[in-house]
């Protein structure tokens, strides 16, 4: 679920072949898949000469004290939500309720609720270039539309206000959930009973998930035949990259003793470290392990110097196993 558009993650080194002219680290040669998740390619797409739809917006959430949730909600957490809070520059004429939702029913941008409360989706099936614009545009749209609306995208939004114009610089709280249970949290039975079916099949791809306290957006996540921390993390590519190789070089990448830090995901412009854990391990017992992580990576981050050729070769490693996302 909301991994469709990923492709291997190019390193600075890649200068022959598909990546020529990709310009640098985490920059997309004309001949990748574009990063919007069109599945055409660059230069047919954003990269194109008049830019695409809308110009591609390589970290479209920067800023944004919740930009880490956001990023794990839309790409990695199957069922979660968080309200969100409009700043006062919204223009809100029926002063309604924002619901943050990883994924609505059919992937629909946004609904009404009869109450009047907005549900805003992250997980959909447009890409437009920038998903700040896109969502801000949802946003305003859903905050005039009649009680028990969807609303729908069918084009690009244009120019506009972007989320970072719209919502409240603050963290998220977000509470993640078994299922999608949450669809049906306003409904009356009889229509509880009517989605029986859709959330049934929703539920069944819904991977048991957690999120740790305290240390940002890490989601502990059982797949089954193993368990995995995913950590989305807001420093720059390149600063975190060197941290992770210090630690991981010094053998101190290890959450818990049967644990490794196997790679990343790249998604909108940030990096999303991975670890294997063995099966039985559950989020419990990664809490504290990541605690003391956290700490040692901001040691590594304040480091300065040189990598030396051991870290130098764990930084290439884990470049290596780099997935980009979006």
């Amino acid at each position: 679920m909301a991994k469709t558009s990923r492709t291997r993650a190019q390193t600075a080194s890649s200068t022959t072949g598909a990546s020529a002219g990709a310009g640098g680290e985490g920059q997309v040669g004309p001949r990748q898949p574009c990063p919007c998740g069109s599945g055409k390619r660059y230069k047919n797409c954003h990269g194109g000469a008049d830019g695409g739809a809308t110009a591609y917006v390589a970290r479209p959430f920067a800023g944004l004290a919740m930009e880490c949730d956001l990023v794990a909600l839309k790409d990695l957490v199957p069922a979660a939500t968080a309200p969100l809070t409009l700043s006062d520059a919204a223009e809100n004429p029926h002063d309604r309720a924002v619901r943050l939702c990883t994924l609505l029913p059919g992937a629909t941008p946004a609904l009404v609720r009869e109450d009047g409360t907005v549900w805003l989706g992250l997980q959909v099936q447009h890409a437009y270039g920038d998903p700040s614009r896109d969502l801000a545009a949802v946003l305003e749209r859903a905050l005039v539309a009649p009680a028990g609306e969807a609303v729908v995208v069918t084009a690009a939004p244009g120019a506009g206000p972007r989320l970072q114009d719209l919502v409240a610089d603050v963290e998220l709280d977000v509470t993640v959930h078994d299922g999608f249970s949450f669809w049906a949290d306003d409904l009356d039975q009889e229509s509880r009973d009517a989605m029986g079916e859709a959330l049934g099949q929703a539920d069944s791809a819904a991977v048991p998930t957690v999120r740790l306290d305290g240390v940002g957006a890490a989601y502990w996540c059982d797949v089954s035949t193993k368990e995995h921390l995913r950590w989305v993390r807001p420093e720059p590519e390149d600063a975190l990259l060197d941290a992770l190789a210090r630690l991981h070089a010094a053998d101190a990448s290890r959450l818990t003793d049967d644990s490794r830090l196997v790679g990343m995901f790249r998604s909108h412009g940030v990096l999303c470290p991975v670890w294997d854990l063995a099966v039985g391990t559950g989020a419990g017992a990664v809490q504290e392990p990541a605690e003391r992580f956290d700490a040692a990576l901001t040691e590594a981050l304040a480091a300065t110097g040189s990598l030396s050729a051991a870290e130098r070769a764990a930084r290439s490693g884990l470049a290596n196993r780099q997935v980009t996302i979006r």
